[in-house]
């Protein structure tokens, strides 16, 4: 049986009820055409596209834009060469790139931070997941623990902390993407009483600055910020098992981004 990519769209958006306001949705293609590989990421970048093609897929599915704004931006940048370059490509390639931001989120759990927490290994130690955050308690380790953990488990170089190295935290909440910011992060601090922090990204001067005061205040808080795309990416990756389970006849590929910023 041919399976097209409306289809797979269809199966992907099934489990939300209809959003009248989204992001999400097909930035390139034909959704009538037969889909022959499916390839997930975070962010359809130049290199992940070309990979996508040369895996054979002719959909991607990505969680960010692929013209570098939350909301696609793509006319604005008509006259520039980075823009026109990558649009070349997914033009002659005629490969499908499906946004996949919304409704991914809205699944219970929330997709994205499924994946997360199955990448940590921590899928056991969920308390409780809430629509945005997540509780996990773990046997006691040290917040220098926990980032080699994190570092580890997600095969990233790197994470940023705020708090002494040694605290030994159990609590912690978890928060992907653009979601460490003080309105969320803070009250999992102060109400939700998590010793630990591990969230994508956020505002440098709220809930850093949070953490800050608490310890100063010796008060056992830090934080851990692993970057948006290094909280993001396992999500999708997860969603590329749902995927194969769902059409298994169909190639399905994770490509990772990589991290996008170097120690120097």
């Amino acid at each position: 049986m041919t399976i097209c990519i409306n289809d797979v769209l269809n199966k992907l958006t099934e489990p939300v009820d209809r959003l009248e306001q989204t992001v999400d949705g097909l930035e390139s293609g034909d959704p009538s055409t037969a889909v022959k590989g499916i390839a997930t990421t975070f962010m359809a970048t130049q290199d992940v596209i070309e990979q996508a093609i040369a895996a054979g897929a002719n959909l991607i599915i990505s969680h960010e834009g692929t013209f570098y704004s939350h909301h696609n931006q793509g006319e604005a940048l008509q006259h520039d060469p980075v823009y026109q370059q990558k649009q070349k490509l997914v033009d002659e390639s005629c490969i499908a790139i499906y946004r996949f931001h919304d409704y991914w989120h809205r699944y219970r759990p929330d997709g994205i931070m499924a994946g997360l927490v199955e990448e940590l290994g921590w899928a056991s130690c969920v308390i409780e997941h809430q629509p945005a955050a997540s509780i996990v308690t773990v046997p006691a380790m040290t917040v220098q623990e926990i980032a080699e953990c994190a570092k580890r488990n997600l095969d990233i170089p790197y994470v940023r902390v705020v708090g002494d190295l040694s605290l030994t935290c159990t609590r912690i909440g978890l928060l992907a993407g653009y979601r460490g910011g003080g309105a969320l992060s803070i009250p999992l601090l102060g109400k939700e009483n998590v010793d630990l922090i591990i969230a994508g990204e956020g505002p440098e001067w709220e809930t850093p600055e949070y953490v800050r005061d608490a310890v100063h205040q010796q008060r056992r808080k830090a934080l851990i910020m692993l970057g948006h795309a290094q909280s993001e990416e396992p999500g999708m990756k997860y969603l590329s098992k749902r995927i194969e389970d769902w059409f298994p006849a169909i190639p399905v590929h994770f490509i990772s981004g990589k991290h996008v910023f170097r120690m120097v």
